[in-house]
């Protein structure tokens, strides 16, 4: 902890002007700051206003050179250690607050404070263990100010502050999406202080402010002779110091960052790297990005927060569409439904779901139905007393958390739990009861995926059509999303018909109508990536002489390679569930049916830390 001058400032750790003890305990952390700090340029020289976490007392270099070092004492800043024989021992890995320890004001002021040529554009510098990251940032004023002269307002002084910049310091070793996010929270906080900076010279009036308080404080070292540091005095009389150690502090914990620039600009932020972990580790955007694009009209979208606690979060002057779709979300309704009911795009629909998923607010389910799946997801906390434990019981009362869970230690369907007997009202609160452990990552679903499985030929050796690729046995279908939709009204999950433009390619291969000679060929044709002895044990099968259970399972060939599940064949092809059961149930002998998480959507039911 820092140095403290009086005993009264023990009390103000307490406070929001204290350092915040999330360097001690996110140590290490390559996905949060070590330290923010706001630098500037101008007639007075390059400048560190503020930096957050404030620097030891202790750690400063005139201090520590002034201290002569003690061949016994223990190593505690990071140096190097060395024996009386010369032998060089292990080095101690360093501290977040270490690591920006060994750079002075006057040091960091000068190496971040860039040049006018290189406002405008991301910048990066890495030295030693310690990579800074930030958008320097231009302010170009208006050099004639018109000023009436019957105005009795005072004329404006020019500013003397030429350019400035919010850099953000990482671990040399930070993970590159995280660098680039930090560099995108920078530049937002950069173009709102210097919309400010126009507006009413906002950050000049702070600068000078933090400028003061440095000089009184200078003063005061000089004259007591003991070392204080000024960042602590600046806290609690500068708006903008404020906001720079909440936005750090934010980063350290939520990753979620909302300040208001002058009481005025709303600056609002996303790490998704502290919202969306599995386990310890944490999603890359770039696969949170596939799985974002990957969203399918059959989906649904579960809101993690009541109704009125997510609308009290969103910003004043958001979009209607968004509030009107939280209005209208239903774990039962999937994102067509819910176009609908909103009076919606879909594609505005897919939009803001994914914009939701991506702060965190929502995650992407498949609809409750009575045919859906659950099992007890393996990191669930099952604590007899855990904190989830309590919300239940309190949540529904009369019921235990852990026995509802242990109802899911094996997979289960919706349908088994119900019970002709029993009130409309139980199956409310069962529902109820899922979409609940669902928004805490207790349950996961399960989904059915389809394998062909040939048995092989005795008398074929060498390489068969198995270990050639996917692409090269069979063709490959395009199953993005449409740019145009045209889906039914289901009436149940069972007879969930939603259309797409693929299901009038895949109908068009196979007319209507009896044993043709077109439809002959046409599936001898969807059979041709299938190899001589594929063809003939299928062939072989009594429902392969039935011509129109051939000719769907061969329109259907593409999807056995258990990359698609039951419900994006449902969709793709129009179909009906039992449709589709009755087929693998006839074709059973070659098809190998599995059940897994969908891997497009598991990444965001992981359990939250």
């Amino acid at each position: 902890m820092m140095l403290n001058p009086s005993a009264e400032l023990r009390d103000d750790r307490k406070s929001m002007y204290q350092q915040s003890p999330h360097s001690l305990y996110k140590s290490g952390d390559k996905t949060s700051p070590i330290s923010v700090i706001l630098v500037s340029s101008g007639s007075r020289g390059n400048k560190l206003l503020f930096r957050y976490p404030f620097q030891r007392a202790a750690e400063c270099p005139s201090s520590l050179t002034a201290k002569q070092r003690s061949p016994y004492a223990l190593n505690t800043t990071g140096e190097v250690v060395e024996d009386q024989d010369g032998d060089s021992r292990e080095q101690t890995p360093l501290t977040d607050e270490q690591l920006v320890a060994g750079f002075s004001d006057i040091i960091l002021a000068t190496i971040l404070a860039t040049k006018s040529d290189m406002c405008g554009r991301k910048f990066e510098l890495k030295i030693d263990n310690v990579r800074f990251v930030g958008h320097p940032t231009l302010l170009q004023h208006h050099h004639t100010i018109q000023v009436s002269k019957t105005d009795p307002s005072p004329k404006r002084e020019m500013p003397t502050m030429i350019l400035f910049s919010v850099v953000f310091a990482l671990r040399a070793n930070a993970d590159p999406s995280v660098i680039s996010c930090m560099h995108n929270l920078s530049r937002r906080i950069a173009i709102a202080l210097q919309h400010e900076e126009r507006r009413c010279q906002y950050l000049t009036r702070e600068a000078k402010l933090m400028l003061a308080v440095q000089d009184e404080i200078t003063t005061m070292t000089e004259t007591d002779g003991s070392p204080q540091s000024p960042f602590r005095q600046i806290l609690p009389k500068c708006k903008l110091a404020r906001d720079l150690k909440e936005a750090y502090d934010s980063l350290c914990t939520t990753g979620v960052v909302r300040l208001h620039i002058n009481n005025w600009l709303e600056v609002s932020f996303c790490l998704p790297h502290k919202i969306h972990r599995i386990g310890g580790n944490h999603i890359p955007p770039e696969a949170l990005e596939r799985s974002l694009k990957a969203i399918r009209p059959y989906h649904a979208l579960l809101l993690l927060d009541s109704e009125k606690g997510l609308l009290s979060q969103i910003p004043l002057d958001c979009s209607p569409a968004m509030v009107r779709l939280i209005k209208t979300c239903s774990a039962v309704k999937n994102l067509q439904q819910l176009a609908q009911d909103a009076d919606l795009a879909l594609l505005q629909i897919f939009q803001i779901a994914a914009h939701l998923v991506y702060w965190g607010k929502a995650i992407i389910i498949y609809p409750l139905c009575e045919n859906n799946v659950y099992m007890l997801s393996p990191h669930a906390n099952i604590c007899l007393y855990s904190p989830l434990a309590e919300q239940f019981a309190q949540q529904f009362p009369g019921h235990d958390l852990p026995s509802v869970l242990a109802k899911f230690s094996l997979p289960v369907s919706l349908a088994e739990f119900r019970n002709p007997l029993e009130a409309p009202v139980q199956e409310a609160q069962l529902i109820q009861m899922v979409v609940w452990m669902l928004q805490r990552r207790l349950l996961m679903q399960l989904h059915t995926y389809v394998c062909l499985l040939v048995p092989p030929s005795e008398d074929e050796p060498g390489l068969r059509d198995e270990d050639l690729p996917l692409a090269a046995r069979v063709g490959g279908r395009s199953l993005s999303t449409p740019s145009a939709l045209s889906f039914g009204s289901p009436t149940s999950s069972d007879d969930m018909t939603l259309t797409s433009p693929s299901m009038d390619n895949s109908s068009a291969e196979l007319l209507p109508g009896g044993d043709s000679p077109l439809n002959k060929r046409m599936t001898e044709t969807l059979l041709a990536s299938l190899s001589e002895h594929e063809r003939q044990v299928i062939l072989n099968i009594p429902a392969a002489q039935n011509p129109e259970d051939l000719r769907m399972f061969a329109r259907l060939l593409h999807y056995f390679r258990g990359h698609h599940h039951l419900e994006e064949i449902m969709y793709n092809e129009n179909m009906r569930r039992s449709q589709l059961k009755t087929l693998f149930d006839k074709f059973r002998s070659v098809l190998v049916v599995t059940n897994h998480e969908d891997p497009i959507i598991s990444i965001f039911q992981s359990p939250m830390e």
